[in-house]
C-alpha cells in the first residue's frame, strides 16, 4: 500500500473522530456487560441489549459527517471507499464487541447493529452527520414497543421490526441487510448532507 492511501486513510479516520468513536463503542460493551450482572426479567433482559445496539448505531452514524468537510475531496476516487471502508469497520467491531460483552446470539447482534447502523446512515445522507443519531434512537422505540408486543400480545409480525423477530428469523434479516445495503450506499455514493454552517458531508 502506497503512503498516499494511508495517510488519507488517517486523515479520513480523524476526521471523522474514529477515535474517539471506538472509544464509545468500547464503553457501550463495557457498560452493557455490566449491567447484564443486574437482576432482569426476560422482557428487561431483551431490552437491554436493544438499547445499546442502538447506542451504538447512533454513534457510527454521527461519524458519517465531518466538523472539517471533506478534506479529501481532492483526492475524490478515494473518497467513497474511505466512506464505505469506516461504516462497515465500525459496525463490525460494534458487532463483536458486543458479542463479546454477552449481549445474546450473535446473528442477533449483528442483524441488529446492522439494521440500525442503516438507518443511521441513511439519516446522515439526509439530515447530516450531527443529526444522524435520531435515526437509531427513534427505531429503537419501535423495536422496544415490537419486543413489548411479544409479551402482550397481539404481537407484530413484521420483518420490519427485526429486533422483535427470533436471532435467526430469515425475513428480520434481510430486512436489517437492505436497510444497512442502503445505508452504506447512500454514505458511500453521497456523505453525509452538508449543511452551510460548515458541518461536512460524509
Amino acid at each position: 500500500m502506497t503512503a498516499v492511501p494511508v495517510r488519507l486513510m488517517r486523515l479520513h479516520a480523524a476526521s471523522r473522530r474514529f477515535p474517539a468513536a471506538l472509544a464509545l463503542l468500547a464503553v457501550c460493551a463495557v457498560g452493557l456487560r455490566g449491567a447484564l450482572y443486574g437482576h432482569w426479567d426476560d422482557y428487561g433482559a431483551l431490552q437491554l441489549p436493544l438499547t445499546f445496539e442502538a447506542v451504538c448505531a447512533a454513534i457510527i452514524a454521527v461519524t458519517a459527517g465531518s466538523p472539517f468537510g471533506e478534506p479529501e475531496r481532492a483526492t475524490g476516487r478515494w473518497l467513497p471507499y474511505l466512506r464505505l471502508g469506516a461504516a462497515a469497520t465500525l459496525t463490525g467491531l460494534a458487532s463483536g464487541a458486543l458479542a463479546a460483552a454477552g449481549a445474546g446470539v450473535f446473528p442477533d447482534i449483528v442483524r441488529n447493529v446492522a439494521g440500525l447502523t442503516g438507518i443511521g446512515l441513511l439519516c446522515a445522507a439526509v439530515f447530516g452527520g450531527p443529526l444522524a443519531w435520531t435515526g437509531p434512537l427513534a427505531y429503537l422505540v419501535v423495536g422496544v414497543y415490537g419486543l413489548y408486543t411479544d409479551w402482550h400480545p397481539p404481537a407484530l409480525s413484521t420483518p420490519w421490526i427485526w429486533p422483535a423477530r427470533p436471532p435467526h428469523d430469515v425475513g428480520g434479516a434481510l430486512c436489517a441487510a437492505v436497510v444497512f445495503a442502503a445505508g452504506l450506499a447512500a454514505i458511500t455514493l453521497r456523505g453525509a448532507r452538508e449543511h452551510p454552517s460548515g458541518d461536512g458531508p460524509g
